[in-house]
């Protein structure tokens, strides 16, 4: 489901926890601004490059999915280090150890790629689950990568970002209005989320009016803020897509990602 609508900016919400660390990844074509260790907060192409994005048509499962994304790296000319994004999907949401240590397997394999060679994951990311027709296993719906490009505009990807704040403690200690799925509970949610959004594109010197998709993830109803809190703040002037999905971790009932990429294919089985 879409949206198109113009709209001006509102006031940002901040989220202190979250200072820029830009780190550039010139083999990979990218930088990046540091996030937590299973993902950055978000990637830009470095000049002379863009960012591109490739969606499967079917959900992948997650080792084969790297597969096919190294073979489609190679078949591209690009090294492995020219991943820079992934979308996953997941059949149902993790415990707070269960998402630990699936995120200790997919960080074994970007380590493995040499992605982790600057001291930090250079590669955004967003893992939801459908809440209609999960996939059977974790699998990769979606990536993004670095390619040459001498006369490219600016491009970039934001990395999903639920209604938590990222530290040390459970989920549960650090979700904005944790249980509450009522109007102001979800509004109060999804300011949080876009002001993480907002925060994080200001890091690689974007807004709003670069994004090229905006995309929100929750199985609750969206239209009493969406006027309010996407279409006036400029969120959704060229459309947000709504995925009918949950956020990775129990507790967690709003997600955003959104990119300002001009290349994008689909590839088939």
């Amino acid at each position: 489901m879409k949206w198109a609508s113009p709209g001006s900016a509102t006031p940002i919400l901040r989220r202190p926890t979250e200072v820029a660390d830009i780190i550039e990844m010139p083999e990979g074509g990218y930088r990046f601004v540091k996030g937590v260790f299973q993902y950055c907060a978000g990637v830009a192409a470095l000049p002379g490059y863009r960012i591109e994005r490739a969606r499967f048509a079917h959900v992948v499962p997650v080792h084969h999915g790297f597969a096919r994304i190294a073979e489609f790296l190679r078949g591209a000319g690009r090294p492995l280090t020219a991943l820079c994004a992934c979308e996953l999907r997941s059949p149902q949401q993790f415990d707070d150890d269960g998402f630990l240590n699936f995120n200790r397997g997919y960080v074994a394999v970007l380590n493995e790629w040499g992605l982790m060679a600057h001291g930090a994951n250079p590669v955004a990311r967003s893992n939801v689950c459908p809440e209609i027709d999960p996939p059977a296993a974790p699998g990769f719906y979606a990536f993004c990568y670095a390619v040459p490009d001498a006369d490219a505009a600016p491009s970039f990807v934001i990395a999903g970002s639920g209604e938590s704040v990222e530290g040390n403690a459970t989920y549960r200690e650090r979700t904005v209005a944790y249980g509450d799925v009522g109007p102001a509970g979800m509004r109060a949610k999804a300011r949080h989320v876009l002001g993480a959004m907002e925060t994080r594109m200001a890091a690689l010197g974007f807004g709003w009016p670069n994004t090229t998709d905006v995309q929100i993830y929750t199985v609750h109803d969206i239209t009493p803020f969406l006027a309010d809190e996407f279409v006036r703040r400029g969120a959704a002037r060229y459309g947000a897509t709504w995925h009918f999905a949950r956020p990775p971790v129990i507790g967690l009932e709003f997600e955003v990602d959104c990119r300002g990429v001009a290349h994008e294919h689909v590839l088939g089985r």
